[in-house]
């Protein structure tokens, strides 16, 4: 039997690319014999000290908070809540189209069953050090063009260890469809000297 290994991908709740590209991943833990682990990166980290525009400035500002509760649920119940929290916050931002405001953070913190009140690490600046640690390690390999999603994974043949920004993808594969994508995303990111490979989109994110 292949060991299972463990692939590594960091994320912002309200990046519609990166919830999309999550719940590919966690398809390709049912077909190939790889686990999905969650980090929080941020673009309101991101973006810090650029010239944006007014209405992406509002979303950077309204960012803070849900990345906040992500690094305070992570410190105090671990990844594998992090990642129930991921998925409810991601239900509601993206499916359901609820506000990135303390109603749909105290939601999802229910949801999994959690404290609500939690959701007041949104406005502290407790978690901020760890956040930014957690962005960086993320991001390192990667280099600060990219956003979110980013994926640390082993090489093809299990050894190594790749880093890149995306798939960027929608909607999200499903079945062996998503295990060749994923079979097919590491070995062009194993290519030394592999950098970029894109074309314009064409669609908006589809979240069926």
């Amino acid at each position: 039997m292949t060991e299972r290994v463990t692939a590594d991908m960091w994320f912002d709740p309200l990046c519609p690319w990166a919830w999309i590209t999550s719940r590919w991943l966690l398809e390709v833990e049912q077909v190939r014999d790889v686990d999905i682990r969650f980090h929080v990166m941020s673009l309101s980290v991101l973006n810090e000290g650029r010239e944006l525009p007014e209405e992406y400035r509002e979303l950077m500002t309204k960012g803070w908070g849900p990345v906040r509760v992500c690094i305070a649920v992570e410190q105090a119940h671990g990844a594998e809540t992090l990642a129930k929290l991921y998925t409810a916050m991601g239900t509601r931002i993206h499916l359901g189209k609820e506000e990135l405001g303390r109603d749909m953070l105290v939601g999802a913190l229910t949801d999994v069953g959690l404290d609500p009140g939690l959701a007041d690490a949104a406005e502290s600046t407790q978690y901020d050090d760890a956040l930014r640690a957690s962005h960086e390690a993320g991001m390192r390999p990667v280099g600060t063009e990219v956003g979110t999603p980013v994926v640390h994974a082993p090489g093809p043949d299990g050894t190594g260890q790749v880093a890149f920004f995306g798939p960027v993808i929608t909607p999200a594969p499903k079945g062996e469809a998503a295990g060749r994508l994923w079979d097919g995303v590491l070995l062009v990111s194993a290519t030394p000297g592999f950098y970029e490979l894109k074309r314009t989109r064409t669609q908006p994110p589809i979240f069926d």
